[in-house]
């Protein structure tokens, strides 16, 4: 079995520090959720001066939208939606003190950038394992925009979620590096 960093969130600068592009993590503790809807409603109250529903100082986010809870389970299928559709908001959250992202899928030079500028990290999780996350969340409550349905932010308690660290607070990314260490010259 491969050795997995077990990380607590929210993030501080050592455990930020520590991780490298590639590192397979763990991670326990509050994370919040929100999707493009609630990015935008937030980039808007920002606009109006207005404060926000949450304190995303060191917090981390999972870009999710899950599905509703049988009875008797904390929260339905919680598998990780593409990071590129919070791309335009995310600078301005990192900005907030922001400190780490999960979701599945490449970011925008513009995010990367800005995660070295502000020491952030954005974790990889394994679309297809909704049904293996949700099983990660102890606790699930909405927080903020009940209107917007599972694009509310969401409270998660998270106990041992699997994810990879796909680029670090260096700009290491294994996007990148991945397919780096795969290309062949074409011969004709």
């Amino acid at each position: 079995m491969e050795n997995r960093v077990h990380i607590e969130a929210p993030l501080d600068k050592s455990t930020i520090a520590n991780l490298r592009a590639g590192d397979s993590v763990l991670i326990s503790g509050v994370v919040f959720t929100a999707r493009d809807a609630a990015h935008r409603r937030m980039v808007d109250a920002l606009a109006r001066g207005e404060r926000l529903p949450v304190d995303w100082r060191d917090q981390v986010v999972y870009y999710v939208g899950p599905c509703p809870a049988r009875p008797g389970e904390v929260i339905g299928s919680a598998g990780p939606t593409t990071s590129g559709r919070v791309d335009a908001y995310t600078p301005q959250l990192l900005g907030l003190g922001l400190k780490g992202m999960i979701g599945k899928g490449e970011r925008s030079p513009e995010v990367v950038a800005a995660m070295v500028k502000r020491g952030a990290v954005y974790f990889a999780a394994i679309g297809g394992l909704g049904a293996l996350i949700a099983d990660r969340i102890r606790k699930a409550d909405v927080v903020a925009y009940p209107d917007l349905g599972p694009e509310a932010i969401y409270r998660l308690e998270l106990q041992d979620l699997p994810a990879v660290v796909a680029i670090d607070a260096c700009g290491n990314n294994l996007y990148h590096e991945g397919r780096n260490r795969y290309r062949r010259p074409v011969e004709l």
